[in-house]
């Protein structure tokens, strides 16, 4: 094991780590992110995304079958497939809508089975069908907030948060973890509107959203907190984007009463 910020100096990335619960970096963590085939669009994102710190908080290791939920350009699923090598799985999911929003590095990443330990699947969540106690762990990075509203002129169609959570319950094993990462939206606001038009999310929303079901939140990490967003732009806005305040939730998967 190595500290967090000897993997972040040796990335040339200034940011400390560790003292917001990213923790110790796994060999197989460091490998994945200075793995010398990462895309340079990924290496770019790495300053503002702190994938050392993320995949330790989420306790990823090799062996282990992992969800991508809405994996979006596959930045994490990249990452995903390096840690968990020849003896585990990562299941990349999206929908149809995402894939256009994506641009060419969807088709780029996946190019000639490039990501060898990497299944994808392309679902609505509605019908995504997943194995019981199948994962070891699913991430939902900058996605929560897009389950609470439809846009079915975009091909955004509407999905159900608590049938997706009933699913992970079945799929997510006894002990597994569930790691989700959203941009911070400011309390009060109808959560619906806020995360259609500034795509954010009140964290305390998220909170509910899991409360009396068999996850319970372990821990929290603040080292995607940015103290000068005030919440009020959109995460594309240019001033703010890649840098926006973003909070990082580690629930675990309870056992069965």
């Amino acid at each position: 094991m190595v500290s967090c910020s000897s993997v972040m100096f040796s990335l040339f990335l200034l940011s400390p780590c560790g003292q917001d619960g990213g923790g110790e970096v796994s060999a197989a963590v460091a490998a994945a992110i200075s793995n010398p085939q990462r895309p340079a669009a990924d290496l770019a994102r790495d300053a503002n995304r702190k994938p050392a710190e993320v995949l330790s908080f989420f306790h990823i290791e090799p062996g282990m079958r992992v969800l991508d939920l809405f994996s979006g350009g596959g930045y994490y699923t990249e990452l995903l497939d390096s840690v968990v090598g020849e003896n585990g799985e990562v299941i990349a999911h999206t929908n149809e809508a995402y894939i256009p929003f994506s641009g060419q590095i969807y088709q780029q990443r996946y190019a000639g089975g490039r990501l060898k330990h990497t299944a994808t699947i392309i679902s609505e969540a509605d019908d995504l069908v997943l194995g019981e106690r199948s994962l070891d762990a699913a991430l939902l990075v900058l996605t929560w907030h897009d389950f609470l509203f439809e846009d079915p002129e975009n091909g955004w169609l509407a999905i159900d948060e608590s049938i997706l959570v009933e699913k992970l319950c079945r799929a997510i094993r006894p002990g597994g973890i569930l790691g989700l990462i959203d941009h911070v939206a400011n309390s009060g606001g109808d959560p619906a509107s806020v995360a259609r038009d500034l795509h954010r999310i009140d964290p305390e929303v998220v909170r509910q959203s899991f409360s009396d079901t068999c996850f319970s939140l372990e821990a929290e990490a603040k080292f995607l907190h940015n103290g000068t967003d005030d919440h009020t732009l959109s995460p594309f806005d240019p001033s703010v984007r890649g840098k926006t305040d973003r909070f990082i939730f580690r629930f675990v998967r309870n056992a069965p009463s």
